[in-house]
Formats: C-alpha cells, sequence, structure tokens
C-alpha cells in the first residue's frame, strides 16, 4: 500500500520532558487527569513543546453501497445524496456544531451513487457510483482501493497546510454494514457482535441485516486489510482511511467519530500500525459494535454521549477538548512564575 510518504514515529524520549513541563504548572499534579495526557500526546503529534489546535476541520467523505440492494438499510440508497445537499446547505446537524465550536467543514464526494451540484465545500473525488453488492462479490477491486487510500491521504495532506486539527466523518446509507464486516475481519470478532441497528433498523430489520452480512462474510476469507476493504469497504470508509494516514503524514492529530470513522481507523492502523499514535479518538458511541472495536484498538474515547448519528457530530464536540490541551500547554504560567509574581 502506498499512500504517500511514511507515518513519521512520535519521538517518545521527550515525554518525560513534557510531563515535567505540565507538572510544574500552576495546578496540582495530575489534577487535569487525561486532558494532561493528551496534552502530551498533542505535543509528541506536533514534535513541539507548544501544539495548536485552534484551526479544525471536519473532513465528511460521503458513499453509496451496494449491499443496501439487499435492503440491510432502513433508508433507501438516495438518502445519501439528499443528506449530502443538506450538508452543503449547512442545515445538517455536523453543521451546528461545526458552528458552535468554530470549525470548517468539507465534504467529499468519495462515491455517492448520484451526480452533485458544484459548491464550494464540496471536493470531488468520486472512485465510482457507489461500492457493488459486497454480498455477491467484492464490493470493490484493489486498484479501486488503492485509488481511494491515496487519494483520501493526499486530501488529508493538504488540509494539514491549513489547519491544525483534522476530525473525520462520513455520509453513507449501508455504511454500518460495511464497517461491521470490516470489524469482523480486522478486530477479529463474532459478526453478531459487530452488527447494529445502523439508521434505525427495527428487531426484524436487524435480524435480516445480519443475516445479509453473514452471507458476504461466507462469500471470502479474507482477513489482510487491503484485501477486507476490497471485499466489504465503501468508497467513504476507504478514502477515510487514506486520510487518517494522510493526517499522520503531515503530522496532525485526527480526530475519529464513531463506529463508521472508526472502522476506518481501524483499517489505516492494521495497514501502517504507527497511525495509531496520531489517532483521538472522540467519543463512544451508542452502536453497537462500536465497544468491540474500541477494545479491540485498545484505546478509551473521550466522551460517551450515546449518540450514534454520525456526520462527524461526535468527533466535533471533542474539538474543545483538544483545545483546552493544547492551550495548557502553551497558556498556563508555571507555578514558580505564580509564585514569584513574574505574571
Amino acid at each position: 500500500m502506498t499512500a504517500g510518504s511514511a507515518v513519521p514515529p512520535l519521538d517518545r524520549s521527550r515525554t518525560a520532558a513534557l510531563r515535567a513541563r505540565l507538572d510544574g504548572k500552576a495546578k496540582p499534579l495530575g489534577s487535569l487527569g487525561r486532558i494532561e495526557d493528551l496534552a502530551v500526546r498533542l505535543a509528541l503529534i506536533s514534535d513541539t513543546d507548544t501544539p495548536k489546535a485552534d484551526r479544525a476541520v471536519l473532513m465528511v467523505f460521503a458513499g453509496d453501497h451496494g449491499l443496501n440492494q439487499a435492503s440491510v438499510s432502513a433508508y433507501p440508497s438516495s438518502v445519501t445524496a439528499a443528506m449530502v445537499t443538506t450538508l452543503l446547505a449547512g442545515r445538517a446537524s455536523a453543521n451546528a456544531f461545526a458552528a458552535a465550536v468554530g470549525a470548517e467543514i468539507l465534504i467529499i464526494d468519495a462515491g455517492v451513487d448520484a451526480e452533485l451540484a458544484e459548491h464550494p465545500a464540496l471536493i470531488r473525488a468520486k472512485i465510482r457510483r457507489g461500492t457493488r453488492n459486497a454480498a455477491e462479490e467484492p464490493a470493490l477491486t484493489l486498484d479501486e482501493v488503492q485509488t481511494a487510500l491515496v487519494r483520501g491521504a493526499a486530501l488529508a495532506r493538504a488540509a494539514g497546510q491549513d489547519f491544525d486539527l483534522i476530525a473525520i466523518g462520513e455520509m453513507g446509507i449501508a455504511n454500518s454494514a460495511s464497517a461491521a464486516l470490516i470489524l469482523h475481519r480486522l478486530a477479529p470478532a463474532p459478526l453478531e457482535d459487530c452488527v447494529g441497528a445502523g439508521a434505525g433498523q427495527d428487531i426484524e430489520g436487524l435480524a435480516h441485516k445480519l443475516a445479509v452480512l453473514e452471507v458476504a462474510a461466507d462469500r471470502t476469507e479474507a482477513v489482510e486489510p487491503m484485501d477486507v476493504l476490497a471485499e466489504f469497504g465503501g468508497l467513504e470508509i476507504v478514502m477515510m482511511a487514506g486520510a487518517v494516514l494522510g493526517a499522520a503524514q503531515a503530522r496532525k492529530p485526527v480526530l475519529v467519530d464513531g463506529f463508521i470513522a472508526g472502522a476506518a481507523a481501524l483499517a489505516a492502523i492494521r495497514l501502517v500500525p504507527e497511525v495509531a499514535d496520531y489517532c483521538v479518538f472522540a467519543h463512544r458511541s451508542a452502536e453497537r459494535g462500536h465497544a468491540v472495536m474500541l477494545e479491540a484498538l485498545g484505546v478509551e474515547p473521550l466522551l460517551d454521549l450515546d449518540m450514534r448519528l454520525g456526520e462527524g457530530t461526535g468527533a466535533l464536540l471533542a474539538v474543545p477538548l483538544l483545545r483546552a490541551a493544547a492551550k495548557l500547554m502553551s497558556d498556563v504560567a508555571s507555578l514558580d512564575d505564580v509564585l514569584s509574581g513574574n505574571i
């Protein structure tokens, strides 16, 4: 897999000095808990003592899924294009949350099964109009996976020139089905533990969804990340995985949203383990399977708000926490300065 330059490893020899810097601040030792851990992570990622997280962008990747030909979602695939239009109009939940936290939004057409109208916030990166039906054949070719990874990485590296922090989110009807299959193989975990209600399946709908995904899983024994992405991946998920790689290459922290974005991060980490150091997991989704995913990655998310919308909404709500952690490193006086009156 080639999606650009290598991911720079973090210089962990700096950790003790960064901890000492925090311990010297005008506060009791360790009193800011996990925010202090986050501050150290941001400093290691940026390779500076005073990281910045002022300028944040949410990259929303959109794509459709051939799996929905088998009605694995409670909604038709046409809703994907309708919601992308809503995002571009500034009227989706992600738009409201982005305004609340002062973040910008870019919407990337990775594989929507429609031709979208021109818009300043829309990036046209379409690989194809939706994936193939993974219950019958591979969703993507290896060439399509490779192209999506490279495009996602390039987009994130470009965003890294203008922003301090890159959040990833998605829009794609039936993408919880694709994410469940990716989790099943890359965690690995039993399929039934990975499949949830998605965008509102009832009990009968959930049973049908699981049955369709069992057919898809039985069709192939793929376990290598590139093969798994080809067999089951959505174009928005694969391009998000590329964006995780590209953000890490640009030494930018990646705020990972919920279950779908988490599947992209999982794939990126399985491809290039070093990118795990750059991923900050924003929240614990209420979607079944997300707890399995977080456990497989060995991470603890920042928030737990019983959310499962997607669109990057959970990632946006975590942006102020990263900003606070960065400001802790750069703006808080040292205890010595306070005691000496040199503030």
